[in-house]
């Protein structure tokens, strides 16, 4: 579990098949300035927003498998050495739940439509996939690239956030250029929300 606070960016330094068969998925190795030593071999970290588990680590540098569906669903597929992403490690129990409850799961992978100074800020219009518009809600939550955010304004599957100078300053987001792919993932609890009240409709018309 994550929440959405970026902790450091790390650079792709390889990216290789992970098996034999193209389908075996592939490979990343990241170069950071987290502790490796807090990473021990098993360990979650979400990169760029996707929950990856880390296989091989080396000084300054870990390892992590990425598999069809991450491949399908994600940017990581579509990285190269020398991207940098995002780094974070997951929440201990009992810390700061700084942005919102994040389980970097992507749900998939949405645009950057418009970008825009504000004073020191930065503000962005996003489109995401139809299927994800539902979830969108006017000063809720969403994670774009795994950066916790919050909505300001929705229009069909268009949504606008404004990144404050820190979030400027300590991520990639605000040089992502118009037209980047972005990891989107729609907040957990909307979409718990939305799964019990379409079984609850669904119930109520096979009763009537």
């Amino acid at each position: 579990m994550f929440t959405g606070i970026v902790e450091a960016v790390g650079t792709i330094v390889e990216s290789a098949g992970a098996g034999a068969a193209p389908g075996d998925g592939r490979r990343l190795s990241v170069e950071t300035e987290l502790p490796v030593a807090d990473l021990p071999l098993g360990a979650s970290i979400a990169v760029d927003g996707v929950c990856l588990t880390v296989v091989a680590r080396g000084p300054g540098r870990f390892s992590a498998d990425l598999g069809p569906e991450t491949l399908a669903r994600t940017t990581l597929g579509a990285r190269r050495v020398g991207d940098r992403v995002h780094l974070e490690r997951p929440l201990a129990m009992g810390g700061a739940l700084g942005g919102h409850i994040v389980a970097g799961h992507v749900d998939g992978v949405g645009r950057i439509a418009d970008a825009r100074p504000r004073g020191d800020s930065r503000e962005l219009d996003l489109i995401v996939p139809d299927e994800l518009a539902r979830y969108l809600v006017p000063k809720g939550s969403i994670t774009v690239d795994g950066v916790s955010l919050t909505i300001n304004t929705v229009a069909g599957s268009r949504f606008g956030v404004t990144l404050v100078p820190h979030t400027v300053a300590v991520t990639l987001l605000g040089t992502r250029p118009v037209g980047a792919d972005v990891n989107i993932e729609a907040d957990l609890i909307a979409k718990h929300v939305d799964r019990f009240v379409a079984l609850y409709v669904g119930a109520q018309g096979v009763r009537t």
